[in-house]
């Protein structure tokens, strides 16, 4: 943390501290590096017009080769096993297919070995007795996710897209990358998203509602294709509900829920705050692109919803401006007893404040949206970066 002031106690609005928190941009530039897991070969080139499902790089993934003592499922001696073989290396095996086969007193006795997997045939040993395997490799490819420019090769292995786009933060998601037309399920962000406001032609879409979204709704979105839910909230049962399990302290967003759900405020009925509802109305019909993975620990990843802007739409790009926290930044209290609600910082004190534990910290003066002014600690809020 770090903060500078001037010995005048009276002039607290030059007080500057850093705090990280969520970004919320009408305009700006995004980039984004789309990378194979492993080597592979890159189908773009600097400067092309790439679009959010296009592939931009594909690779293959090999698997552990399967060992099979093939000689000791049927009994015989290594030397013998090439006789018994009903594949030979390089076959094309599937799995429960036939690979060896012993018989003896005219039949009555069998011992046959199957293959366990779906592959190829690499190697058979009259030596060891022993038959290996090889697993059919698995294709990987990876998209563009946004629509713009590649800026970037990044040899074998994909390349950086630049669009200019509204970038919006939110605070736990789940699901992977998708993409829709954004539609505004709700009249208010206070309004809970029920399964009456989803309709039949919300296939494919990323539904904004408001503070709060139900089991019940989840489940109606999952079964008409809805692309993504974005809310304030959801109560922790309805979401352990939905999971069917608690979620654990890793990375979220490879889950296969068949739905993308990005919460912009944090668990519980809370209202969406009214910056990022009323940012999203303003992009009622746009395409978009979102990813649900979240990472809470050392090497933060947010949920987060791009929505790119075309020529024409929102012109000039705004300049990204430092973090931090000033008098008048919008910010969010992330500890109780004001968990999850927005204000403005208006004051800075620089002087110590005692806490009831009777330890002393820094503290901000924060008006929250129904006009009331609380105190709380530096470290209990977070910038939402507008």
């Amino acid at each position: 943390m770090t903060e500078k002031f001037k010995t005048d106690d009276s002039i607290t609005k030059d007080t500057h501290i850093y705090t990280p928190g969520l970004k919320l941009k009408r305009n700006t530039i995004v980039k984004k590096d789309r990378r194979l897991p492993i080597p592979g070969e890159v189908l773009i080139k600097k400067e092309d017009i790439v679009e959010p499902e296009m592939i931009i790089a594909k690779t293959d993934i090999g698997s552990f080769p399967q060992t099979l003592q093939v000689s000791t499922m049927l009994g015989i001696k290594p030397k013998n096993l090439h006789r018994y073989m009903k594949k030979q290396v390089g076959d094309a095996v599937e799995e429960g297919e036939l690979l060896a086969l012993y018989t003896a007193l005219f039949g009555l006795i069998k011992r046959p070995v199957k293959s366990p997997i779906t592959g190829t045939v690499g190697t058979i040993s009259d030596l060891t007795g022993q038959v290996i395997l090889k697993r059919k490799p698995i294709p990987v490819e990876i998209n563009a996710y946004i629509p713009g420019k590649v800026v970037e090769i990044i040899s074998r292995e994909g390349a950086v897209i630049e669009t200019n786009a509204a970038f919006i933060q939110g605070i736990f998601g789940i699901g992977g990358e998708r993409h829709g037309k954004i539609r505004i399920a709700v009249e208010s962000p206070h309004e809970v998203l029920t399964p009456s406001l989803i309709n039949p032609d919300d296939k494919g879409v990323i539904l904004i509602g408001g503070s709060m979204v139900t089991t019940d709704a989840l489940k109606k979105g999952v079964n008409l294709g809805v692309s993504c839910i974005v809310v304030g909230g959801i109560r922790h049962n309805d979401f352990t509900a939905f999971m069917g399990e608690e979620i654990g302290v890793a990375i979220t967003g490879q889950e296969e829920l068949g739905i993308t759900l990005i919460l912009t405020e944090g668990f519980g009925e809370l209202s969406m705050s009214p910056s990022i509802f009323s940012l999203l109305c303003d992009f009622e019909g746009f395409n978009a692109s979102v990813n649900g993975a979240t990472q809470i620990r050392s090497g933060v990843i947010r949920p987060e919803i791009i929505i790119p802007l075309k020529e024409g739409e929102e012109q000039n790009a705004e300049n990204e401006k430092p973090f931090g926290i000033v008098s008048g930044a919008s910010v969010r209290i992330v500890r109780q007893p004001y968990f999850g609600k927005i204000g403005e910082v208006i004051n800075i004190p620089i002087e110590l404040h005692q806490l009831e534990s009777e330890s002393k910290v820094r503290v901000l003066d924060v008006q929250l949206a129904n006009g009331s002014i609380v105190r709380v600690p530096r470290a209990n809020v977070e910038i939402i970066e507008e």
